[in-house]
Order: C-alpha cells, then structure tokens, then sequence
C-alpha cells in the first residue's frame, strides 16, 4: 500500500500533478491517496522532493517486513530416492546467486528414505539440506507436498525459492505461491541478482518466444522461479564439501526439544487423509523413452531444410557415426517429419550437448532457448542470414544433403 507521512508532507502538489492514475489530492494542506485508484507504480515515491511517501509491502496477513527473509532456497526433485538431474542444476545455479548476495544455499528435500542424497545436495553447493521425510511423502502428491513445504517456507523465510519445471514441479510452485502470497515466474531461462537493488532478475521466453522478458517480483517474498530441465549448467560435485542437515521429522505426535521440529510435529498432524484428496493406488512405469537427448553428448538436429520426412535420413547417419541423438525443429514435428521426442527448444527439450549440429535450422528464438548453452555449435544452411550464424561457433553456409554425407564419411573413416 501507499504510505504518506503527514507530518513530513508539506502539501506541496507536485506528487498529485504527476500521478498518472489521478489517484492523489491534497486535503487540509496534505497528500491523500484513494488505493482503488493507486496501482504502486511508484512516481509520487520518485517525485516527492521531502521523501514523505513510500510503498509498503504487504501480504494477506499484514504487513511484509523484505528485511525478515534471507537465503536461497531449491525444492530438490527426487524418483525412487535418487536425485533428478534437475536438483543438482537448480543446487549449482542457487550457489552463484548466494554468493552475489553473501547469502547460504539451502535444500528442501521430501520423501521416504531420502536422507542419503543429502550429500549429493551439499557436494553441488548447498550449505543446508532439510530432509522430510514420511511415508505419507513417499510419492508425490499435490496437498502434502503443498502443506509441508508451505509451513517449512513460512517458518525459516527464504529469500528465493527455485524448482525444476518438471510435471510435479509445475504443479507445487503455483500452490505455493498462492499459499505464501507471492508472485512466480514460470519456465526461467535465465536467473541473475540486480547489482543495486539485490532483488532475483527471473528471464523467460514472452510473447510465443518471441522476445525475452526480465521480471522481478519486488514487492513480496519468496521470489519464486520454475527452471526448465537441461537450462542451468551443473557445477562439478565437490564430495569434501561440508554442510549442515537437519532432519525435520513429519512423522506425528511426537514432541522434541527443536523449535523447527516442533514447528512440522504441528505441521504433520495435519496430514491426514481429510486433507488428502488423493491416494496412489499403483505406480505404472512406461517404457524408457528411445531417445535422451537431455543427456546427449552429441546432438545432430534437423529443420526445415531437411525438405521431407526422408531428408532425416542424412541426419540419422551422422547422428548415428557420432554416437549421438537426432534433434529436431519444433516446425518438423509439427509436420509429422519426426516423432516430437525429437524436439529442441522453448516447447521441447533444453539440451547442453558438447557438439549441436544444426541442419537446415533458421534459428528461431524458441529453438535458440532450448540449445543455445550447448558448448559448441555448428551450422549448416543455405541462407547466410539465418539468424542461427549469429550463435553458431562454426558455420557452414550451403545445402546440407550435399554437406552433412560427406561430414558422415569423413568421420566414418576416424
């Protein structure tokens, strides 16, 4: 809300003169504001020469003191007890924006019989692990996740909270932050700390992809951001690394000496099945997925320029002769060219190969999202202007039914 001191206000109108939204007048001599008019952008603040107005933040429960929260936090995903990929890119991304702002790294991880990842959170940069663990959070399910994790945030108040954006973590983010009265910024390509004002920079694809936008969240705590598999690089694990766990135990009714654990005791008792909505019956596993690009060393992908259905078949060997996967345009799978497993980009799959070979790829920014932090690039097209020479490493302008066989036969012959 907007706040004016009336003892410090002199009545002298300029913040009513420059109110874009009409929404200030002078009454007796003072400075009023009508807050169905205000939308806290923030001028009257800029303008008042006798720094008499200011914007309070402020959630369902009151007023939010920014000062009260500290630290970055990471929701850890885990299947079956072992860590997602994802955990340790978001652990890894956590450790460079604590250390721009002097802050620790913390982990959340919930689960049953999960403690033993801990130390792969720890050895990725984190400084804290809280461990949950219950079997009624063995698997996955939106209110118990939603509740414990909640309560967790409410009581220690991170600063910054990330998750993957995977399916369960695009389903807990929005819960959260409806529960904690702040904002999210969904499917972040980017994260990085303003240097003046320390407040998360979350960047995203906007507008289809057609343009990247910059949001912050300055009003309420947690910043909260989802991060998209494969975006954010993973650190070396450092195993000599030390940290603290704290076992948070969910499991009910039992009374301990620490505050936190009393705090998720309180937590726990309400876990049961009137505040489930949902039970797993059983867990169906579906065939492996034949291709991984996620974890591909070596991605040879295809567009447009590939001309058909057939035209895949000059990628497939080189892929093949490389040892690595076969990537495609999302304007290919929409034509059917190829099974959308395949797809690169914005509405595919985030890849950080060694080697991209992109054929007959434009290099529309939906595609650049998905491979751009590949470490080396090469292009094949027969437009030079093609915006993906503008991040290719190598290119190579020309027709690649004619280029590609003949990089397949000379690496055949390696």
């Amino acid at each position: 809300m907007l706040k004016i001191d009336k003892e410090t206000c002199t009545g002298c109108g300029i913040c009513v003169d420059e109110c874009p939204y009409d929404a200030l007048r002078l009454k007796d001599n003072v400075a009023v504001v009508d807050m169905d008019k205000c939308t806290l952008c923030g001028v009257c603040v800029d303008v008042c020469p006798v720094d008499a107005i200011e914007i309070e933040a402020a959630s369902s429960h009151g007023k939010m003191n920014l000062d009260e929260y500290e630290g970055v936090w990471v929701l850890a995903e885990q299947r079956e007890n072992k860590l997602l990929d994802v955990s340790a890119e978001l652990v890894s991304e956590a450790r460079k924006l604590a250390d721009k702002l002097d802050e620790d790294v913390s982990a959340v991880l919930v689960g049953e019989d999960v403690k033993d990842e801990a130390e792969e959170l720890i050895a990725y940069g984190a400084d804290h692990v809280y461990v949950i663990e219950d079997e009624e959070l063995k698997d996955y399910r939106t209110e118990s996740y939603a509740h414990v994790i909640s309560e967790l945030i409410e009581h220690y108040k991170p600063e910054i909270v990330l998750l993957g954006a995977t399916h369960n973590g695009r389903d807990l983010g929005p819960r959260l932050s409806t529960r904690l009265q702040t904002g999210l910024t969904a499917d972040c390509t980017q994260l990085d700390i303003d240097d003046e004002e320390g407040i998360l920079l979350q960047t995203r694809p906007a507008f289809g992809g057609n343009l990247m936008a910059t949001i912050i969240c300055s009003n309420h705590r947690p910043q909260m951001s989802t991060v998209r598999p494969g975006v954010m690089e993973k650190a070396e694990p450092d195993y000599d690394r030390v940290g603290d766990v704290t076992e948070v135990q969910a499991d009910l009714g039992e009374e301990t000496e620490s505050e936190v654990k009393r705090k998720i005791v309180e937590i726990s008792s309400h876990l049961h099945d009137a505040d489930i909505f949902t039970k797993i019956k059983d867990i169906v596993k579906e065939a492996s997925a034949s291709v991984n690009l996620e974890d591909a060393d070596i991605i040879v992908s295809g567009g447009r320029g590939v001309g058909s259905p057939e035209g895949f078949a000059v990628i497939e060997e080189l892929a093949e002769v490389l040892g690595g996967e076969v990537g495609a345009s999302r304007a290919v799978v929409d034509e059917g060219w190829i099974d959308q497993e395949h797809q690169v980009g914005q509405t595919g799959k985030n890849v950080q190969p060694r080697l991209y070979i992109a054929c007959g790829i434009s290099g529309a920014i939906q595609h650049r999202a998905g491979m751009e932090t590949s470490d080396y690039i090469i292009a094949i097209n027969t437009d030079e202007e093609a915006d993906i020479f503008n991040i290719c490493d190598y290119g190579i302008v020309g027709d690649l039914h004619e280029i590609v066989p003949l990089l397949t036969e000379g690496f055949s012959q390696e």
